[in-house]
């Protein structure tokens, strides 16, 4: 493949030069030939080096970054870039997407970094001795990257991350339930909470994988985005001594939300029948720690000013309880126009609850009340 400059073109996202095609920057949907490349995620790539930034700052270990499907290389390039690693291994199974990310290497004149043209699990099964493991394992596909979770744990060492995307939303946002159970083990409920409810199934589908592995996971951040879910989760080799798998209940009728480790039927505030999701992850979705970390890693990275403002809100919504509601859900119900976000979350800690905005959804919330506690809160 010739790369020139009719077909090609160099930019620079964060502190990376990388040479991608033309068509990927011009067209409203990049094109998969001759490599896939797709600018409006720069955002997503934006948080990756944060969390990988923060992770290294107090790793001890081989400091190895393994990228299974790496397209031109966009991700993997940055990380080797902009952090401090021992080594970068990016893999693809496209000659040239390879090509490219080879030629932006040499842009940016870089050194300890190596290629792979393999099957992704062919390629991770190569690092899944002791010895050999990445501390920093990434898995970006197209659709769901539930078929990966087996090779890519096995290729985190312990202490490391594994970190993997999902773009196949209307699988996990409930428009095919069947295929949600046969991908990640559980059913979604419908709902305006939907990405917490498909980012939960992620993880308690990884849970459920690692458990079979005699391995606990972590999860340290998770972002909901309109095109994808991303999961960051820290890899341990010892079984999880905690349970962390379990539903959410919802009420069509009131909205009434909980997450339960076994199935109720009934809501517990009108009578009606509950939407049963799962299983799923019901434990933490956020690290408090590490989202600091992020925060402070900020000021020494070239990034998008917007990563700031979200991940202030992970990090008051860290210790939150799980199920956000939303201001338009709310005002719905009351019918009502909708408050200010900042005056709802106000009222409701002016009566004694916690609340806090959520990274989910710009109208979202997170409290401890129910929703008719809420609606009293909001009717006064």
């Amino acid at each position: 493949m010739q790369i020139t400059k009719d077909s090609f073109e160099e930019i620079i996202e964060g502190q990376t030069k990388l040479m991608v095609p033309k068509k990927s920057i011009t067209d409203t949907v990049p094109p998969k030939e001759p490599a896939f490349f797709n600018p409006k995620a720069s955002l997503s790539r934006d948080f990756s080096i944060i969390a990988y930034g923060a992770f290294l700052k107090n790793f001890e270990g081989p400091k190895i970054f393994l990228e299974g499907l790496s397209g031109i290389g966009a991700r993997g390039l940055r990380v080797v870039n902009e952090l401090q690693m021992d080594n970068v291994i990016i893999n693809d199974l496209n000659p040239s997407a390879l090509e490219l990310a080879k030629y932006s290497g040499k842009l940016n004149n870089l050194e300890n970094v190596e290629f792979s043209e393999e099957e992704i699990c062919r390629f991770f099964s190569k690092y899944s001795r002791k010895g050999c493991r990445g501390s920093i394992v990434d898995i970006d596909p197209f659709g769901s990257s539930a078929q990966f979770f087996d090779c890519g744990l096995r290729a985190t060492m312990h202490g490391g991350i594994l970190s993997c995307t999902a773009t196949d939303l209307q699988v996990l946002n409930g428009l095919f339930q069947n295929a949600c159970m046969r991908k990640y083990g559980g059913v979604p409920v419908r709902t305006q909470y939907g990405n917490e409810i498909a980012i939960r199934l992620i993880l308690g589908c990884l849970r459920m994988v690692a458990g079979r592995l005699g391995l606990e996971i972590i999860p340290l951040y998770v972002e909901s985005n309109f095109h994808y879910y991303r999961t960051y989760v820290k890899v341990y080799k010892k079984p999880d001594q905690e349970e962390n798998l379990g539903y959410i209940i919802h009420c069509k009728n009131c909205g009434h939300r909980k997450m339960v480790f076994e199935k109720i039927n009934s809501c517990e505030l009108c009578g009606s029948q509950n939407n049963i999701g799962g299983k799923l992850w019901i434990g933490k979705i956020f690290d408090k720690n590490f989202v600091e970390q992020m925060i402070l890693k900020i000021p020494e990275l070239t990034v998008n000013k917007i990563c700031e403002k979200d991940l202030r809100k992970c990090l008051v919504e860290s210790e939150m309880p799980g199920m956000y509601f939303t201001l338009d859900e709310i005002a719905s119900k009351m019918k009502s126009s909708p408050p200010k976000l900042d005056d709802a979350i106000n009222k409701l800690q002016n009566n004694g609850f916690i609340a806090s905005p959520t990274s989910f959804g710009p109208t979202g919330f997170r409290t401890n009340a129910n929703v008719k506690e809420i609606i009293t809160v909001f009717s006064d």
